[in-house]
C-alpha cells in the first residue's frame, strides 16, 4: 500500500512496489492525460512532478512515491493558483499552436512548468537545453520555445 497525493487529492493505492507510476495514474487512477511513449524514460511523453520536480513517470516505481505531492497535467492549472482557469503555459500553448498532432504535449507542458519554476526568464538557449529530453515526432519544437517564452512573458507581468 502507498499513499501519496496526486493534484491535491489523497491516494491510497495497493500494487506491486515495482509497477510503474505511469500504469498507477493511467489504470489505477484514470487519468489518462500523462501518456506512454517509450518506456524508457527517453522521450518524456510521460512527465509528471513528483514534490515539483519533473520525473519520466514509465521509470518511477510506486514504491519511490509514498509520502510525495504528484502533480499530472490534469492538476497542472491548479498548481498556478489559477481558480480553475488554465496554467499560464496552458494559455500560451493556444496561442502559440504549439501542439500538432499533441501525443507528447502533456509530457512537454510539464517539463515547461518544472523549468519556468526554476527558472521564470529563460533565454532560448536555456529553454533549448531544459526541453531537450522531451521528444516531439511532429517537430513542433519552434512553438514549444514560443508557448513557453509567451507564459515566461505572462507569468513575470511582461517582463519575460
Amino acid at each position: 500500500m502507498v499513499d501519496f497525493s496526486i493534484n491535491g487529492k489523497d491516494v491510497h493505492v495497493d500494487t506491486p512496489d515495482d509497477t510503474p507510476l505511469l500504469w498507477v495514474i493511467r489504470d489505477v487512477l484514470g487519468l489518462t492525460g500523462t501518456k506512454f511513449g517509450c518506456g524508457i524514460a527517453q522521450c518524456g511523453a510521460c512527465t509528471v512532478h513528483v514534490d515539483g520536480q519533473a520525473r519520466r513517470s514509465c521509470v518511477t516505481p510506486i514504491s519511490s512515491v509514498g509520502g510525495s505531492a504528484i502533480t499530472t497535467i490534469e492538476g497542472l492549472a491548479a498548481t498556478a493558483g489559477s481558480g480553475g482557469d488554465l496554467h499560464p503555459l496552458q494559455k500560451a500553448w493556444i496561442e502559440a499552436q504549439a501542439p500538432q498532432c499533441g501525443y507528447c504535449q502533456s509530457g512537454q507542458l510539464m517539463q515547461a512548468a518544472a523549468l519556468l519554476s526554476e527558472n521564470p526568464t529563460p533565454s532560448d538557449e536555456e529553454i533549448t537545453q531544459g526541453m531537450a529530453a522531451n521528444l516531439c515526432r511532429c517537430m513542433a519544437y519552434v512553438r514549444i520555445r514560443k508557448a513557453i517564452k509567451l507564459a515566461a512573458n505572462a507569468q513575470n507581468g511582461g517582463r519575460g
